[in-house]
């Protein structure tokens, strides 16, 4: 799954949001984001600079509640389920 982040939008409650949907539960039924990731570190990392210039580029991997979340730049987040990638190796753990 592919999530546009809002631009006022922290990453973190992006994160929680997209995983919230992708899975069919209430946000607030989740593990909390903060035993996996600091969401306020994680915020400071694509926030605009000091100068309130956009930050450009980065790119940031973590595994939170059985998806592996990939944020790009600040804007997208993509999801993808760990089981999914689990069912594409075979049993020697090499891609099929």
């Amino acid at each position: 799954m592919e999530y546009e982040i809002d631009r006022d939008e922290p990453v973190s409650r992006a994160v929680v949001r997209a995983v919230s949907a992708v899975e069919g539960r209430d946000p607030c039924s989740l593990r909390p984001l903060a035993e996996i990731v600091d969401p306020d570190a994680l915020d400071r990392l694509f926030e605009p600079q000091h100068d309130g210039t956009p930050r450009t580029g980065g790119r940031l991997s973590f595994v939170y509640h059985g998806q592996r979340i990939t944020v790009d730049n600040g804007e997208y987040l993509t999801l993808r389920s760990l089981e999914d990638s689990m069912d594409r190796r075979t049993s020697d753990g090499s891609r099929r």
